[in-house]
């Protein structure tokens, strides 16, 4: 198993309606990054990701599931673009901020630390581990 982090614009889509979607999850269209759209093709179902809310929240609010691997984004007809389906799978009890991912020395390494911008990104096992206990699931 491999670990992500999706990053969304709540006024966009947020953790809220991706909780509403249920089971049958949602297509995580409109990445036009190629470093973000390699990381989707990368994913495997049942990789496990975390959902984070940008711009002002900037935390961590939730965890997804790849519930159907990278496929064509149906948002556009340029055969370069493709995404992948997560569901939700929990909230965390508590947000974890990108403030406090910054002052734990353990995530120092961390892409989100490291480069806030990219919407999709790989994180690491122990990352996982640390941001899960942060938020209050150990």
């Amino acid at each position: 198993m491999q670990y992500w982090l999706f990053k969304s614009e709540p006024n966009t889509w947020s953790w809220e309606q991706q909780l509403a979607r249920g089971a049958a999850g949602e297509e995580w269209d409109g990445v036009r990054n190629y470093q973000a759209r390699n990381n989707m093709r990368q994913m495997k179902l049942g990789d496990l990701g975390f959902f984070y809310h940008s711009l002002k929240q900037k935390a961590i609010v939730g965890i997804v599931e790849v519930c159907a691997e990278a496929h064509p984004d149906s948002t556009t007809d340029d055969a370069r673009w493709e995404c992948v389906d997560v569901r939700a799978v929990r909230s965390l009890p508590e947000p974890v901020t990108l403030e406090m991912c910054k002052q734990d020395p353990r995530l120092a390494e961390m892409v989100l630390v490291n480069n806030s911008r990219l919407s999709v990104q790989p994180v690491r096992p122990a990352e996982w581990q640390v941001v899960c206990a942060l938020a209050g699931m150990s």
